[in-house]
């Protein structure tokens, strides 16, 4: 009797790849269908637009450098440059941090002149979308923080950076959250931009 020949379980894709594509597709799917709900309802209903504070503006130079200095630690990776794929993971986590920090505050200023969420369904619109960003952004944030530590923990020795360097897992790991987080960098530009034109049509 011939022995049964094994499954074949190569994959064109990796499955990470997978989840991280329809991930992406379904966060633009929701952001888009969130962006025409607001522009469908504000003309509809005639409702003022709403002024963004000035921080969400710097806000999004703070995310374009953290995309920009993810790119980087994915280039110094390759290169296998461990201080500076190191420091290049820790100013990222530190922008990121930033960015969290001033969406907040971009919030409470909003708050401020007691625009809420009961102000008009602009203001419910605005929190909500740049709060579903905000959640979205956190949700890379232990990502970003578990690639520094490994980094900060096995690329100590030169057999440990050897051994972190040419782990091809590791590597397309990182270049999942880089698409990712350029994602995010994008959708927010093109929220900004949204909201910005909202105001002055």
């Amino acid at each position: 009797m011939l022995p049964l020949e094994k499954p074949n379980r190569s994959f064109a894709l990796h499955p990470h790849k997978i989840i991280v594509y329809l991930l992406i597709a379904g966060i633009t799917m929701l952001f888009l269908s969130l962006t025409m709900s607001y522009a469908y309802t504000r003309f509809q209903f005639n409702l003022e637009p709403i002024r963004l504070p000035v921080i969400f503006f710097f806000n999004t130079v703070l995310l374009i450098a953290s995309s920009y200095l993810l790119w980087k630690a994915k280039k110094y990776y390759e290169k296998d440059e461990t201080s500076r794929y190191k420091s290049a993971l820790f100013k990222v986590i530190g922008l990121t941090l930033a960015f969290l920090i001033g969406q907040a505050i971009g919030w409470s200023q909003l708050l401020s002149q007691e625009i809420n969420v009961a102000y008009s369904n602009a203001a419910s619109y605005l929190y909500l979308i740049s709060g579903v960003h905000f959640l979205h952004v956190l949700a890379g944030l232990p990502f970003l923080v578990l690639f520094y530590i490994a980094a900060v923990r096995r690329m100590v020795e030169p057999v440990g950076v050897l051994l972190y360097f040419s782990d091809p897992e590791k590597r397309m790991r990182l270049h999942l959250l880089g698409v990712y987080w350029h994602f995010l960098d994008a959708l927010w530009i093109y929220l900004i931009t949204f909201f910005a034109a909202n105001y002055l049509l």
